[in-house]
């Protein structure tokens, strides 16, 4: 296997640790090829200027937070810029005290390029687009090259920032946007961190009250638990001016939105989540991709989920004609499903590989042990309703760890053959496909 080393480095520490890793996915991509795909067409779709919104819905361990990984590695490759955020007690869609902006702060915090796909691009996004305008207002203008220290140039880049965010004064906010980007520019310029930190500060939702956010930048509102969506929206414009395919953006931890115990706050935030599909879906935005990753009863309980919910639960229905075997990914809900047990053999393959080729050794665990290993697991009480393919995983990785580090260990101890007898008959014939 050709794999480069920070990427099996990302994919042994994050499966170990019981995480999504942030990249090389590509090398564990099991059963999830037809939603690859349908990704791939959705955000061709968004850089031509529409927006979409997509429900990932399924059980824990599914594989909801894998396809939200995918989509920020697909969208790197596309040149999308991407967030996320998690909803929590403290983080939602509407509320009071700061829970709606502590949302959208989030966001600002976890926008990831391809460059810096860790969170916190917000300043480098600005800096590239400052020299890429500088750039422009030289060719432009007939300047020898960026004269940081000639007023009049100065002046032309300004001007330049202005005309470029004009088009997002269509909503609300936008002007303070512009003026924002003006001071940030104005601290680039005169190397004055931190007035760049203040400006960064008030487009990430910081600033809490108005008097502040005038004392130091001199506009006059702030991002706040009313107004953030149309900042959301403005961002989405702006990357989409400066360069950018679009603006990706994905929820998850949904179920904590099904958790409010107040119904008014529950179903206002519902009407949230209705807002932003109209919107998506109507044309009043454009460049932006959407993703919830919710449970099934985040989706279609019919007295706290979506699906209470009139006019969500029209939207949301599933394709009536969509089977297990033919599916219709384009609609906005997605189920997923565990990964089979054919599938899980596959995956563990590829991690023994990757194993192997990341410490310098070679393996020779045997594709019969693995699925030795696999129906052991399923052998255990309870296992077929509880057990998840993470923890699957997460003990093969333990197993193979334990194996390369004490090449004397009792291998039978991990893929005893007793385990093929004590495993039900419905798991083995699973594999039946799969012998060698």
């Amino acid at each position: 296997m050709n794999i480069k080393k920070r990427d099996s480095t990302a994919i042994l520490n994050s499966l170990s640790g019981g995480v999504v890793p942030s990249r090389g996915l590509q090398y564990i991509l099991v059963g999830r090829s037809q939603e690859a795909t349908q990704i791939i067409k959705d955000l061709e779709e968004v850089k031509k200027g529409t927006s979409i919104i997509k429900f990932f819905i399924g059980s824990f361990g599914s594989g909801k937070s894998f396809i939200q990984a995918l989509i920020q590695q697909i969208g790197f490759k596309e040149n999308f810029v991407v967030t996320k955020a998690d909803f929590t007690p403290e983080r939602r869609l509407y509320g009071s005290d700061q829970k709606a902006v502590a949302l959208y702060t989030e966001l600002m915090k976890n926008l990831s390029i391809a460059t810096v796909p860790e969170g916190g691009a917000l300043s480098t996004i600005f800096d590239k687009w400052i020299t890429d305008v500088q750039e422009q207002v030289v060719q432009m203008r007939g300047y020898g090259s960026v004269e940081l220290d000639n007023p009049n140039f100065i002046a032309d880049v300004e001007h330049e920032i202005t005309r470029l965010v004009s088009k997002m004064d269509v909503f609300t906010g936008g002007y303070d946007f512009a003026r924002i980007l003006t001071q940030y520019y104005q601290g680039f310029i005169h190397d004055d961190s931190e007035l760049q930190r203040k400006a960064l500060r008030w487009i990430r939702g910081e600033y809490r009250t108005k008097t502040e956010a005038r004392a130091d930048l001199g506009v006059r509102d702030t991002i706040n638990d009313d107004n953030y969506y149309n900042y959301l929206k403005i961002m989405s414009q702006f990357v989409r001016q400066i360069g950018y395919s679009g603006l990706v953006v994905n929820f998850d931890e949904a179920i904590n939105l099904y958790k409010i115990t107040h119904p008014h706050t529950r179903e206002k935030n519902y009407e949230s989540i209705l807002k932003i599909f109209n919107d998506t879906l109507q044309g009043n935005m454009e460049g932006l991709y959407i993703t919830f990753g919710g449970t099934l009863e985040f989706l279609e309980d019919e007295r706290r989920g979506l699906f209470s919910y009139g006019a969500l639960k029209r939207r949301l229905e599933t394709n009536r004609f969509e089977t297990s075997e033919f599916r219709d990914l384009t609609q906005p809900v997605i189920k997923l499903t565990p990964l089979k047990h054919e599938e899980t053999f596959v995956l563990l393959q590829k991690l023994r590989d990757i194993h192997a080729v990341h410490y310098k050794y070679q393996s020779n665990v045997t594709n019969e042990e693995i699925k030795r290993y696999i129906q052991k697991e399923y052998a255990r009480p309870g296992a077929l309703e509880n057990l998840m393919v993470g923890d699957i995983v997460r003990g093969f990785l333990g197993a193979l760890n334990i194996l390369h580090q004490n090449p004397g260990f009792d291998r039978t101890e991990i893929f005893e053959e007793e385990a093929v007898a004590a495993s039900p008959a419905n798991i083995n014939s699973r594999f039946s496909r799969l012998e060698g």
